[in-house]
């Protein structure tokens, strides 16, 4: 497990630390490989009211993966990631800024929900927490409708991490009918799904998503998964992944998966 697949750095708003002390992190952890996926997230729903907050230039990004890579080459293997904000209607805006770019990772994550962030306070004021997490899962079918050119899809149950109760009362087998359909067009598309411990860094009893969605994921087919930590902090670098492996192995899976030059590397649990 000596490798991390979802990470952030101050390329993105939501970190703050350098990407060259995250890197460094992760060799002393003793990673052998480390993908960088900051966000580009347009459109996002800034709390202050104007401007994006969620979006980067990808010229600097690229830059400066390029010199940590040749600058840390023998040590660390660092691969060039993104996570893209999806959202119907900013489709030809994540194809423009993908478009050319020698990216060897793309995760795909629905963070917003009919203009709302879960994150953000007032998601659940006007809907129960079960309605909360039903919209959030039907994001998943429109965004695959409109822009497909994704590694793994993220978080699956993002939502959770939020809601009233968080996984106090979450069964996913509740909304296996709108998942279902979900988890078999990811498959058919060829995209993988994440596993993101960050649900038990933030004091959940999972990870993202839930072992019940991952377990039927398997039994549709799907083969692709990835471990990523979704640190957002040094110290947060392949948090738990002693757990997710072990997970993965309950679950039936035989390997795990890191992708390089958009192409999936399989390695054995």
């Amino acid at each position: 497990m000596l490798l991390d697949t979802h990470a952030h750095s101050d390329f993105s708003m939501d970190a703050s630390y350098p990407l060259e002390t995250m890197l460094q992190e992760a060799l002393r952890k003793g990673l052998s490989v480390f993908t960088i996926t900051d966000h580009f997230d347009p459109d996002y729903p800034n709390p202050l009211g104007e401007g994006e907050i969620f979006t980067m230039d990808s010229g600097p990004y690229l830059q400066e993966v390029l010199r940590l890579k040749e600058k840390y080459r023998g040590q660390i293997e660092l691969l060039f990631g993104v996570e893209l904000g999806l959202q119907p209607h900013v489709a030809e805006e994540l194809r423009a800024w993908v478009q050319g770019l020698p990216l060897d990772f793309v995760i795909g994550s629905s963070h917003i929900v009919d203009g709302r962030d879960p994150y953000l306070p007032g998601f659940f004021d006007d809907r129960s927490e079960h309605d909360g997490y039903r919209d959030y899962f039907r994001t998943f079918l429109p965004n695959l409708a409109v822009y497909s050119d994704l590694s793994v899809y993220g978080h699956l149950d993002y939502v959770v991490r939020y809601g009233p109760n968080k996984d106090a009362d979450y069964r996913p087998q509740d909304f296996f009918e709108i998942l279902e359909p979900s988890l078999a067009r990811m498959i058919e598309l060829g995209i993988g799904v994440e596993l993101n411990t960050a649900g038990w860094a933030k004091g959940l009893n999972m990870p993202h998503p839930h072992p019940d969605i991952l377990k039927r994921y398997r039994e549709l087919g799907g083969e692709i998964v990835t471990i990523g930590s979704d640190a957002h902090l040094p110290e947060r670098i392949a948090y738990g992944f002693d757990r997710a492996k072990d997970l993965l192995r309950d679950l039936g899976f035989r390997y795990f998966t890191y992708f390089r030059e958009r192409k999936p590397v399989f390695l054995p649990l």
